[in-house]
């Protein structure tokens, strides 16, 4: 049911041509035109009333919808116009929350296909143990792989309140130059500590008992700040715990505080400044995990927690030299976290080596009945044993494209090396730019009381991919052309899973072939990695370099594996072999 007029039918018995043009624009002209009434009005300009819009306001709106009627047409959508503007006007009287979904959500399953339960084995077995002994410095012990701490934790070689305070003491020290948190929570990362010992105590076992983390600011925690990196929202604090908080308070991780986001995820700048990389203070740590990629490469945690919708995970990771892991779609849990856009919102672990993702995996991953994209999915990782009859692909032409660095081709010969002959892949025709303004329009949708306010202005951050300014500039994108751009990508999900039934993963440079981007939007896993190192000049958050005759800094590079649907674990197994194989974990950012 709806108030529109149903359109006449023709004696096609379909909608007549005329008519259903007419219906399509009305639909389409009002965004613009009660978009654009909203805007004159914040200017002091009158408002621009039904009775005022004429044949020439609905011919601009057409320029802009890239579409072309008559007078005759544009009389009808005239005639539909108030009524269509009447449904706009009552939604945006609405106080709609950020978490509210919308009704239609993102399945990356697609049909008439099966996919593997995964497997949920309880225990996790890993390729690299690590040492045995406990370090006498305290540096060795805060950059420590995830195991040699769960094992020092578990013989009682160190305590959770000696290795939170150890944490708490190094945020102290370097946590200021960096910029990387917003709130520190000291008095409850020690009562957490507490807790882990006694659990450790009474002889329990679990992956994460035990070693604190830090936790971007866009997931709620009940009582303390949740900003959202966002002037508008930094005195916001929740009165409940984000799923994912709960799933890792419950299995005795520590949190020692909210690692900073770029403003409303987007880039690394936040209300309180812009958080740098610990390898090169002049750089920013990328965004829009910004606080917890830069933390966990200056060794302020154990490990961290990010978020990503189109690059906020791999991106920081990349520039931190991270093990970055953004998951398929679903597996973690988002409940209590800022939306940006509901279709394309992922969370996943930020560390310093590849198979820590497998132990932060192994306590976040499950169903979330407050995540209308949760699905149900254990997840289960088996070290050397997940490399058995494993197909593992590359893109001839990844490695050839502009930007790509040696770094990248040299995993490529060590993936040869190690996992015998590549199966050669091409990617298809993908029309990838088609889809770029999903996120724009969702993330419209999600802040569109700020931006009508003007209020989203206030952000630090400027230019033309400011949230405003492309919060403004989607709201010209039709309800029709943004379907069709949900049914391209349902044909690239296709693409990409025929790919995906030749190989189990792919190595390929971040962001070579669009691949960042494609996957992002299929639902798809990717990893980085960290692969090497390389001498530039200060960078933006783009990468380009302002001043090439600056002094240089030593900073890392990662490259990337991809895999189908669920096929982290796969993905896991292959990183930590190359990760191996390049010997550059040891190294460590000098903060003095």
């Amino acid at each position: 049911m709806t108030d529109q007029p149903s359109p006449e039918q023709g004696p096609d018995h379909g909608p007549n041509r005329r008519d259903f043009l007419a219906f399509a624009a009305g639909a389409s002209a009002t965004a613009a035109l009660a978009s654009s009434s909203a805007y004159a009005s914040q200017e002091g300009e009158p408002d621009v009333s039904d009775e005022q819009l004429t044949l020439t306001d609905i011919a601009a709106v057409e320029k802009v919808m890239g579409v072309r009627f008559t007078d005759d047409q544009r009389a009808h959508v005239l005639e539909d116009y108030p009524g269509t503007k009447r449904s706009v006007e009552a939604v945006r009287t609405l106080d709609l929350d950020n978490g509210l979904s919308p009704a239609s959500s993102f399945d990356p399953r697609l049909p008439g296909r099966t996919y593997a339960e995964a497997n949920r084995a309880p225990d996790l077995r890993l390729i690299h143990q690590g040492s045995s002994a406990l370090p006498t410095s305290a540096d060795d012990i805060a950059f420590a792989r995830l195991a040699d701490l769960r094992r020092w934790l578990d013989s009682g070689a160190i305590s959770a309140a000696e290795l939170t305070e150890l944490y708490l003491a190094r945020i102290k020290r370097f946590a200021g130059r960096l910029n990387c948190f917003v709130t520190v929570t000291e008095a409850l990362a020690r009562q957490q500590a507490a807790d882990a010992d006694a659990a450790l105590a009474r002889g329990e076992r679990k992956p994460l008992l035990g070693i604190p983390y830090a936790l971007k600011d866009l997931a709620d925690t009940a009582g303390i700040r949740t900003t959202w990196g966002a002037e508008p929202f930094q005195d916001r604090v929740p009165d409940s715990d984000a799923t994912l908080v709960t799933m890792l308070r419950e299995a005795g991780a520590i949190l020692l505080g909210k690692a900073t986001t770029g403003a409303l995820a987007f880039a690394d700048i936040w209300f309180g400044g812009m958080t740098r990389s610990p390898w090169n203070l002049d750089e920013g740590s990328s965004g829009s995990s910004a606080g917890p990629s830069s933390a966990t490469a200056a060794g302020l945690c154990a490990f961290a927690i990010g978020t990503e919708t189109l690059g906020s995970i791999i991106s920081p990771a990349t520039r931190c030299g991270l093990a970055g892991l953004r998951p398929s779609f679903g597996r973690v849990p988002r409940g209590g976290f800022m939306a940006l856009a509901w279709s394309l919102d992922k969370v996943g672990p930020l560390c310093r080596y590849v198979e820590d993702t497998a132990m932060v995996m192994h306590v976040i991953t499950g169903f979330d009945p407050r995540d209308a994209g949760s699905a149900n999915t254990g997840f289960g990782y088996q070290g050397s044993a997940e490399l058995d009859g494993l197909r593992v692909g590359y893109m001839p032409a990844a490695f050839d494209e502009d930007g790509v660095r040696d770094i990248d081709r040299d995993v490529l010969r060590a993936a040869k090396a190690r996992f015998g002959p590549l199966t050669e892949i091409t990617l298809p025709a993908m029309p990838v730019d088609a889809l770029r303004p999903i996120i724009r329009a969702e993330a419209a949708a999600a802040f569109d009381r700020l931006v009508r306010s003007g209020e989203i202005d206030v952000l630090k951050f400027k230019g033309p991919l400011a949230r405003g300014r492309a919060s403004r500039a989607v709201r010209m994108l039709s309800a029709v052309d943004y379907i069709n751009m949900e049914r391209v990508r349902r044909q690239v999900m296709h693409q990409m899973a025929d790919i995906f039934d030749r190989v189990d993963v792919i190595v390929a440079p971040n962001f070579a072939q669009s691949m960042l981007t494609i996957t992002n939007y299929t639902g798809t896993p990717q990893l980085a990695f960290r692969s090497g190192f390389f001498d530039t000049p200060t960078r933006t958050i783009f990468g380009t370099v302002p001043n090439p005759d600056g002094p240089t800094f030593s900073v890392p590079h990662t490259t990337s594996v991809f895999g189908p649907l669920y096929g982290e674990a796969a993905m896991i197994a292959v990183a930590a072999q190359l990760e191996a194989d390049m010997g550059v974990t040891h190294r460590r950012p000098s903060l003095g």
